[in-house]
């Protein structure tokens, strides 16, 4: 086995078993106490704020920088794609044809927006003010997974690179702001409980 397949089978479980510590972290915490009255349905309210509070349209953040949200989305489904690409070339299945062209493309497509996202935090100066090294860290990681993930598919030489590279996103994972992958679940339902005991969510 070659050595960078060594090092990412060892940053994977370096990473999960720092999402495992932080998971559990989480749920020992347990859901925030309130000693208001309640008014509200939790259940419903935690549903909703899974599936209709993350419409575009509820948020501000989304529809009055509908371009960025646009490119935000399709930059996550890239990094989803990667994800499951990582698992495939991990296992030695490697997509060939036209869903190898598809993926391709579609990184393509995500990694572009991923550095478009980039270059609009270190230009504009709002988000540059709001920016630590963490954010754009966390971003080119991505970024460079994405099209790293293209390249691969394309050229299988680059697969020490690939390795390389996803073992360093996987080392900074837990670290970084990457971690919100745990987090934002612990988020989403956090704002559940805390709308529905008010009655605030779901909208009537």
């Amino acid at each position: 086995m070659n050595w960078y397949i060594v090092l990412t089978y060892f940053s994977l479980v370096v990473c999960l078993m720092s999402c495992l510590y932080h998971t559990i972290k989480l749920i020992s915490l347990g859901k925030p106490m309130d000693y208001s009255q309640k008014k509200g349905n939790i259940g419903a309210a935690t549903r909703y704020s899974f599936t209709g509070a993350m419409n575009p349209v509820k948020k501000e953040s989304a529809y009055l920088h509908f371009p960025t949200y646009t490119a935000g989305l399709l930059y996550h489904i890239g990094t989803f794609l990667s994800i499951f690409i990582f698992i495939l070339l991990l296992f030695k299945v490697e997509p060939q044809g036209w869903l190898s062209w598809l993926f391709i493309g579609t990184l393509t497509i995500s990694g572009l927006s991923g550095l478009g996202i980039l270059i609009k935090r270190m230009t504009n100066k709002e988000l540059r003010a709001l920016s630590n090294p963490d954010d754009y860290i966390s971003n080119l990681l991505v970024t460079t997974f994405q099209l790293i993930s293209a390249i691969v598919l394309y050229w299988v030489t680059f697969f020490p690179v690939y390795f390389i590279t996803v073992s360093v996103l996987l080392l900074y994972l837990p670290i970084g702001k990457l971690k919100h992958t745990i987090y934002f679940f612990a988020a989403r339902y956090h704002l559940g409980v805390f709308y529905g005991w008010r009655g605030v969510w779901p909208p009537k």
